[in-house]
């Protein structure tokens, strides 16, 4: 499509089903930190007192897997390399699609005339799995990831709530089957069931969402995984279908598919605002970010660089970041006077 969606269909507001389990996952407290998961009431799984009046909602899939990265296999096995998921070495996907989305609105209103919208990209109270799977763009993936038979995983969604009475699109089938890769492979074992994750366990949700301490039994897990985990997309057989971005902004920036911890652990909070300017990853703060990477040097194989780098913020303003780093040290086997 010219404005760079490979998608679209079309669904009513009815997400009974999905309340429920909605509701379940929330109750388990899989959500975690997450306390946004829990908020708004019933505005997440009723689309109509999000946005009163909605009737429809349509829902697009964009693509964003760059061509020209580094084979993410080999980044996960170069314990000094810092592996970066691949929806976040380009610009941030949210101002992307939030811009693409708009001016879609703007086409049909030229078409139609006026008509109430409003879009969402990941930014609101928005099942869009559950929605993009009715609307017939794949069906949930044993690890809660939307899957499409004719481009896996690697791709963003996103929403456009409208009051129109449009024909809806037929759901599409789940095609998992037997298949458990995704929850054989998960680092931290983090999908506790078929189509259930428990987020405390993810290392996505670690690395991005929590803003404390890593808890210690699941840092040795994390490997060198300082912005989100792939694994589970990696492995998927449905993948082999994947589509390469034609998007310009999401091809890798600054070098981030083949980057060392050590380098990306010296950048001050400068730096990394500059270098981070316009990604997804700004969104941390250079305090999380470096708590991440502290995990990964103590990960690492044990060189002097990966020492002297650590040493070199035992003194860190942040408590957060020292904490990680004397971890990290402790991993090895540099004692920490007290």
């Amino acid at each position: 499509m010219e404005l760079g969606f490979s998608q679209i269909g079309i669904t009513d507001t009815d997400l009974a089903v999905a309340e429920v389990q909605h509701q379940q996952w929330i109750f388990k407290g899989y959500h975690g930190a997450m306390d946004y998961m829990a908020k708004h009431g019933n505005k997440r799984t009723r689309p109509a007192e999000l946005v009163p009046g909605t009737l429809r909602i349509i829902s697009l899939r964009m693509d964003y897997l760059p061509p020209h990265a580094r084979d993410s296999e080999e980044v996960m096995q170069d314990g000094t390399q810092a592996f970066i998921s691949r929806y976040a070495l380009g610009r941030d996907y949210h101002k992307v699609l939030r811009n693409r989305l708009q001016k879609l609105c703007d086409r049909i209103a030229s078409e139609i005339g006026d008509f109430t919208y409003r879009a969402f990209t990941d930014s609101a109270p928005v099942l869009e799995v559950a929605l993009a799977e009715k609307a017939g763009l794949g069906w949930r993936g044993k690890h809660t990831l939307l899957l499409s038979r004719t481009a896996g995983s690697w791709f963003f969604l996103g929403e456009i709530y409208i009051d129109l009475p449009l024909p809806i699109d037929a759901p599409e089938k789940n095609h998992c089957g037997s298949c458990n890769a995704c929850m054989t492979i998960c680092p931290t074992q983090a999908i506790v069931a078929p189509y259930e994750v428990d987020a405390r366990r993810c290392i996505s949700y670690l690395t991005i969402e929590l803003k404390g301490s890593i808890p210690e039994e699941l840092r040795p897990l994390i490997g060198n995984r300082i912005y989100g985990c792939d694994d589970c997309q990696l492995v998927c057989p449905w993948n082999k279908f994947a589509q390469l971005t034609q998007q310009e902004d999401f091809q890798v920036r600054h070098g981030l598919d083949n980057i060392s911890l050590v380098s990306l652990f010296a950048w001050d909070k400068t730096t990394f605002k500059q270098n981070m300017a316009g990604s997804a990853i700004l969104r941390i703060g250079h305090e999380q970010w470096l708590r991440n990477l502290a995990v990964g040097l103590g990960n690492a194989p044990t060189t002097p660089a990966v020492i002297i780098a650590l040493q070199s913020r035992m003194a860190d303003d942040s408590a957060l970041v020292r904490e990680h780093v004397q971890w990290a040290l402790l991993q090895h086997n540099i004692q920490i006077a007290t």
